[in-house]
């Protein structure tokens, strides 16, 4: 991420490069379920809010002022353009 290595698990990577894929565009939880989750039963909810307070804890542990991933009240996550 930004030229730094990432210790993320499975679910946190394909999270990340989701949004990165797309900066700017607001993903629904939904959405990122479906596009990261390859076991249903895995699914739960609110999985997706934990994983994103965990990503961007270990983005701050890289700049203390990264607020690079920004939630959409009632709608989802997206990421900002860097």
């Amino acid at each position: 991420y930004q030229g730094n290595v990432l210790d993320l698990t499975l679910y946190e990577y394909g999270i990340l490069v989701l949004l990165l894929s797309q900066p700017e565009r607001v993903f629904t939880r939904e959405q990122l379920m479906d596009r990261v989750w390859s076991e249903p039963e895995e699914r739960f909810d609110r999985v997706v809010d934990t994983h994103i307070k965990t990503i961007r804890a270990k983005l701050k542990q890289l700049n203390q002022e990264d607020d690079s991933i920004v939630t959409h009240r009632g709608v989802g996550y997206a990421i900002k353009e860097s």
